[in-house]
């Protein structure tokens, strides 16, 4: 009985320091987000996308060669891996282009819908059996999504389809990280996209505003966000591997608080009672989704 304890003090404590690592990652996602509506507001947001790419392109190169992994491997040309770096490609320019033209806040909010639309697309693509309770989930959280995007009200903003498409693409480079072997070092994945969003800054720069050259103060925020983004990168794994899943996953709507709290404070946002109403939805209808994701797995894994 006092090993059992022992057992279950040490789970319990794991699962803290696991939900801590997810709100630190959370945060440092948010402050990240931060940095990119100030670099999109002075430098053309493909030169943004090139910028933050090589950054992170070189910065996870070394992290990975320093875990002794070699950038030029064969991993770069395996299926899941190109289809991870397109769908990574359509998340962070669609998000990048959404935060220089609707507020941080709405942004936020929209892609808070990524773990239905997981739900939603392993069912459809990936062949997972989901449930009519986490169905009805996904339905309900859906109409919360239109409720933060308010297709057809007065004032209404087209841009904010923008975000939507980034949720999808977010949602699409989960689904294809998971056929990727668990060989593969997720370094050397984060390098690849870091590398593939700079691609394809490099080939929008002749349609946009062309180079200026970054002010001392804007490279050293740019570098920052890049440097938040590995300390997001290295929290988000560390929370993975102490925690329990599905303890620590729900910590990641973490990210919203904070992304409300810098909304708020540093961009003068706000956000009408209806937006509030669907992000409350999406939320919930997340959580439980998740919730009946666990209670699935303990069933199939149980005696």
């Amino acid at each position: 009985m006092a090993l059992a304890r022992v057992g279950s003090g040490h789970e319990r404590m794991d699962n803290l320091k696991g939900m801590a690592w997810m709100v630190l990652a959370m945060l440092s996602f948010a402050l990240t987000d931060m940095v990119l509506v100030f670099a999109t507001r002075a430098l053309p947001v493909a030169q943004v996308l090139v910028l933050f790419g090589i950054g992170g392109a070189v910065l996870f190169g070394i992290w990975a060669r320093v875990q002794g992994h070699h950038w030029v491997s064969p991993v770069l040309l395996m299926r899941p891996v190109m289809l991870r770096n397109v769908a990574e490609v359509l998340a962070t320019v669609s998000f990048v282009f959404a935060l220089s033209l609707i507020p941080l806040s709405t942004l936020s909010a929209v892609i808070q819908a990524n773990p239905l639309l997981v739900t939603l697309g392993a069912a459809l693509f990936l062949g997972e059996k989901v449930g009519w309770r986490r169905w009805l989930a996904i339905g309900v959280g859906l109409f919360g999504v239109l409720l933060i995007v308010q297709p057809g009200a007065e004032g209404f903003d087209p841009n904010i389809w923008i975000a939507v498409a980034a949720a999808i693409g977010l949602s699409l480079r989960d689904l294809a990280t998971r056929p990727v072997p668990r060989s593969v070092p997720t370094t050397l994945l984060a390098s690849y996209s870091f590398g593939a969003v700079a691609i394809a800054g490099l080939a929008m720069l002749p349609f946009g505003a062309g180079w200026i050259t970054p002010t001392p103060g804007m490279a050293f925020l740019v570098l920052a966000g890049v440097l938040m983004g590995m300390v997001a990168y290295f929290s988000i794994t560390a929370a993975m591997r102490v925690g329990e899943i599905s303890v620590v996953t729900p910590m990641r709507y973490t990210r919203l608080v904070f992304a409300f709290a810098i909304a708020l404070v540093v961009f003068d946002e706000r956000l009408d009672p209806l937006t509030l109403v669907g992000v409350a939805i999406v939320v919930a209808t997340g959580l439980y989704s998740l919730w009946r994701e666990r209670q699935a797995r303990r069933i199939l894994t149980a005696p």
